[in-house]
């Protein structure tokens, strides 16, 4: 009976775990997205910065909680969702969003959110790292070997260590060596970047792993972009009643008609002058491909076009009127200046 009584209590569930299950199935009914997100090797202290950042720009329309895999496992069956097909993510430390956003949204959020974190030995530059010149506020002593260990150059200035210009002391994929982070930590500079990295989405039975989750938005403007130009040519060639696709559709259409009734030779008030024009280029054309043949046959090629003489020929009376008013300006000159001479007896 003891045996029995022990082995009763060895199985009792924690109340806690209880609660947790029952409010992870809760939140997975009120939300339609779950993301996951991988913590490993995420220090405390930045997790906590990562979460109010990622609060701030998203507001109330995410909950974040950490919980343990097997826990999630059990509120997912409790919710009615079959957890199979995300046991491959349900490893490590986990942080889980629960959202109705896009999951794209949530991950566009989650890679432009970060926070800064000291270098540790062995770590790796994320960026250009940079020793600002000025002073360090060190004492003169050891540091000066391991300053010069890094090649910064420095001088000693009012009983401290002064960096005597901006210096780079790392390149983006440089390993960080003991000497550097302590340097770093000393200075107070955090080089590396931490960010929340998802490991997968869930959305109405949709899995969506991270890969496929970051997506490059200027590829996709530009796919976008090309896909409303071809919906617009498409829209254009079967006038589709849309007046952004009428605005374009209606000057295509009325050069299309003109260009049938020049091939068919209709001619109306509204298109002779472009019928004629058609006619008289495709003519031109004949006589030029004809060659001399077309002298034999009797016809002559006029350069000047029907308009061009009779304008050419106004154009000359008005030089020829022109000249005629300045000659009788100066006649009239000579003879005005003659009858003064006259009258005053100049």
């Amino acid at each position: 009976m003891a045996a029995v009584a022990a082995s009763t209590h060895a199985r009792k569930i924690p109340e806690w775990k209880v609660r947790e299950v029952q409010e992870l199935a809760e939140l997975l009914k009120k939300y339609r997205t779950l993301v996951i997100v991988d913590l490993t090797k995420t220090p405390t202290a930045q997790l906590q910065k990562l979460k109010r950042k990622l609060e701030k720009r998203l507001g109330n329309d995410i909950v974040m909680r950490v919980a343990k895999n097997t826990l999630m496992r059990l509120a997912m069956q409790k919710a009615g969702i079959n957890p199979e097909p995300l046991d491959p993510y349900l490893t490590g430390t986990n942080l889980f969003i629960f959202t109705n956003l896009n999951p794209f949204e949530v991950a566009l959020a989650l890679e432009k959110t970060y926070t800064t974190a000291p270098a540790k030995p062995g770590d790796i530059a994320p960026t250009e790292i940079v020793l600002p010149s000025g002073d360090t506020g060190f004492r003169p002593g050891p540091i000066m070997s391991v300053f010069g260990k890094l090649k910064v150059p420095i001088r000693v200035q009012g009983g401290t260590i002064w960096i005597a210009r901006d210096t780079r002391i790392a390149k983006p994929g440089d390993t960080i060596s003991p000497e550097l982070a302590s340097v770093l930590q000393k200075l107070g500079i955090e080089p590396i970047i931490v960010k929340l990295k998802p490991k997968v989405a869930y959305e109405g039975g949709v899995v969506i792993p991270a890969d496929k989750l970051i997506l490059d938005l200027d590829e996709y403007k530009q796919l976008v972009g090309k896909a409303h130009l071809e919906a617009l040519i498409i829209g254009v060639e079967i006038a589709y009643p849309e007046p952004q696709v009428l605005e374009l559709a209606i000057p295509v259409a009325i050069r299309r008609a003109l260009t049938i009734a020049a091939e068919a030779g209709y001619v109306t008030p509204d298109n002779a002058e472009y019928v004629i024009r058609i006619a008289l280029s495709k003519a031109m054309a004949v006589v030029t491909a004809l060659g001399d043949a077309a002298k034999e046959l009797g016809i002559e090629v006029s350069i000047a076009t029907p308009t061009a003489a009779p304008a050419a020929a106004e154009e000359k009376k008005e030089e020829e009127e022109k000249e005629e008013e300045e000659k009788k300006e100066e006649v009239s000159e000579e003879q005005l200046a003659a009858g003064l001479e006259s009258l005053f007896g100049f």
